[in-house]
């Protein structure tokens, strides 16, 4: 499944200094020990894509019915399943996948969204809710539709409107008997964008989130559905990032996300007549809104605890949170997560634990609803990330997930890979990582630090390698390496590196601006040249490089300094390319300049396109050759061998 980021157009939301974030004790490498496990070995690649993944649920209105897009047939398709428990059904087949199911009021039909071959101009579809003949409800070629509501009655659906040239997205709604269009925004200039939330109970009004350009600024919004007018409701001076998730049923609070008071993420509740703010629960990390529960009494809300994340339901009327008993991991809303009874839908997952979706009950009780895994991935035999904090260059503190394998020795023989996830505003999170664990379970070390740049622990850490891309992000993927070295299990001649997206570009800086570091690299869709990237990528993202890397005429110096063709010549170690032809993010140019520059100078390189993918791999036989592919090289450059099963 393809996974986002802020850099890379999915708004969510550098100094020698150490970069402030919450307080987190150092962690000793040798502290770090490999346990015995005589059930321990290789996972087969191909089994990790055949435990399914997850990619949205909704409720049916009767709460009798869950919708899952999940890819059990390889590709991520729309299946119903009983909240009861079942065997899936499939609704609708398709090669592209299907995602954002939201399910009509009166269950009669579930409207979707799909692109084409990943590339990322979006219909929207509905389904009957008991299989039946596909609808393609917008069916343009140059026009993006996605992130469909319907309003109460179902008479509507709004949706996000982006036509493919243009850098900035509106709201526009379906009318479901006319089969006509209209819009209710109209952003005339590349300044904001706007991000659909959801209806009032009453159909009257639109909530959504205004967002400047460059993600520094948001604001909640209400829009008139009669006469398209709109109406700012988190007026602030400065920049704040403020959004809403939802309007309460009686239409009294919004549930609101806020950076505003401390620099970090905060969960509130907005009284929309009195314009003030209740915040929910004091925390030294961030918190965000979710929902409210059908009756008003509770909002869903989440803990972001250094990648391990927990739902909470806050009461209203006494204004105290319950944690939801989850097992420990990465607990999410995955869509909209009350039933019209008040139960809850909820994924969750961990490093050894693949996702899979969980209703609470009344009780507050959890049951899995469902099931993943292979016999071939019991969480027991599989390697289990441990949160590791260490010192980069210049003091920071930097947090990091790491992968130990199994029966191994502390000679310094083994071989590390260090995986930088994407953005840069992202964040590695004690997920079911599926190239650690094919590469952990082979003797593998792995560590994925989020570095400065990443989301999570406040405004002034994500900002901090603003103009600095490739500069101490990279210095703290470097004393990644050295974390691992100083374990004493890591051989400092073995050490790869591979990520995606901004990972692909952290792997070519890293082996290009530090060479002696590295033995090997996998770069997957990754950027060469901010200079193209802004030529040849989607328009929005001229904005976004704005703010990262400054304007690319005064700032060009910047624009230099921070693209790896500025310091290519300096790769010697092999370097593997995946890049997917319909890319419009990061456009597959990039790919072919990498490729002709390293074979240009000698160096050694490798590259596969895939057909059909956009920005990441969604289709099972891709992925499972993807990460085959990255083992293999790894393998012959870090071990010796050539073969990866």
């Amino acid at each position: 499944m393809r996974y986002f980021s802020l850099l890379l157009l999915v708004p969510p939301l550098c100094a020698l200094a150490a970069v402030p974030a919450p307080e987190r004790a150092f962690t000793d490498p040798h502290s770090l020990t490999s346990l015995a496990n005589p059930q321990a070995g290789p996972v087969p690649i191909a089994d990790l894509f055949f435990a399914r993944g997850n990619a949205g649920a909704a409720w049916s209105p009767d709460g009798k019915q869950v919708v899952v897009s999940t890819n059990l047939t390889g590709r991520y398709n729309l299946w119903r399943v009983s909240a009861a428990g079942s065997w899936p059904i499939q609704l609708a087949q398709s090669d592209d996948s299907q995602t954002g199911a939201v399910w009509s009021p009166d269950g009669k039909w579930i409207a979707f969204q799909s692109d084409h071959g990943g590339g990322e101009i979006f219909d929207l579809y509905a389904v009957p809710a008991n299989g039946g003949a596909v609808v393609d409800l917008t069916n343009s070629d140059d026009i993006s539709e996605a992130s469909a509501r319907w309003s109460a009655d179902g008479k509507s659906l709004a949706f996000e409107r982006k036509p493919k040239t243009a850098t900035a997205t509106d709201i526009a709604v379906f009318d479901w008997a006319t089969r006509k269009v209209r819009e209710l925004t109209h952003e005339a200039t590349a300044d904001h964008l706007w991000q659909l939330v959801e209806w009032s109970n009453d159909g009257h009004f639109i909530y959504a989130n205004r967002i400047n350009a460059d993600f520094t600024d948001a604001s909640a919004w209400r829009i008139d559905f009669a006469t398209a007018k709109a109406e700012e409701l988190t007026p602030h001076k400065g920049h704040a990032l403020i959004g809403v998730s939802a309007v309460s049923p009686d239409g009294k609070w919004l549930a609101l996300t806020s950076n505003a008071r401390s620099g970090r993420n905060e969960a509130a509740l907005f009284d929309i007549a009195k314009r003030n703010y209740r915040w929910l629960e004091p925390s030294p990390w961030e918190t965000e809104s979710g929902e409210f529960s059908p009756d008003g009494k509770q909002l869903s809300w989440k803990l972001n605890a250094d990648g391990r994340t927990d739902i909470f339901l806050y009461n209203i009327a006494n204004g105290k949170s319950e944690k939801v008993d989850l097992p420990s991991g990465l607990n999410t809303a995955d869509g909209r997560s009350f039933a019209s009874d008040g139960r809850l839908l909820l994924k969750h997952q961990a490093s050894n634990t693949p996702s899979a979706y969980w209703i609470v009950g009344h009780d507050g009780k959890a049951t899995q609803l469902t099931y993943s895994a292979l016999a071939s991935l019991d969480s027991a035999a599989l390697p289990t990330a441990q949160l590791v904090h260490y010192k980069s260059f210049d003091g920071t503190l930097i947090s990091a997930f790491v992968w130990l394998p199994f029966n191994l020795a502390r000679d310094a023989h083994a071989p590390g890979v260090v995986l930088p996830h994407g953005g840069p505003p992202d964040q590695t999170v004690d997920s079911f990582n599926r190239t650690a664990t094919a590469l952990a379970s082979r003797g593998y070390v792995c560590i994925a630090p989020n570095v400065r740049g990443s989301t999570g622990y406040g405004m002034a850490f994500q900002q901090a390698n603003l103009k600095d891309l490739g500069g101490g992000d990279l210095q703290d993927e470097v004393y990644a390496a050295k974390f691992l070295i100083a374990s004493g299990y890591v051989d400092a001649q073995k050490i790869g590196m591979t990520g995606g997206s901004y990972g692909g570009y952290m792997t070519l800086m890293a082996l290009a601006k530090t060479p002696d570091v590295w033995a090997a690299g996998v770069e997957q869709y990754g950027i060469i040249s901010w200079f193209t990237m802004s030529e040849h990528s989607d328009p929005a993202l001229s904005q976004v490089l704005k703010l990262l890397l400054g304007d690319p005429v005064k700032d060009k110096k910047i624009y230099d300094a921070t693209s790896p063709i500025t310091f290519i010549k300096q790769i010697r170690s092999p370097m593997l390319v995946l890049q997917g032809e319909n890319d419009i993010r990061v456009p597959k140019e990039e790919a072919e300049q990498v490729v002709a520059r390293i074979k240009a100078q000698g160096g050694t390189v490798d590259v596969h396109y895939y057909a059909d993918e956009g920005h990441g791999f969604d289709k099972r036989e891709n992925l499972i050759d993807a990460l085959q592919r990255t083992v293999a090289w790894f393998d012959r450059y870090l071990k010796g061998n050539t073969i990866a099963k």
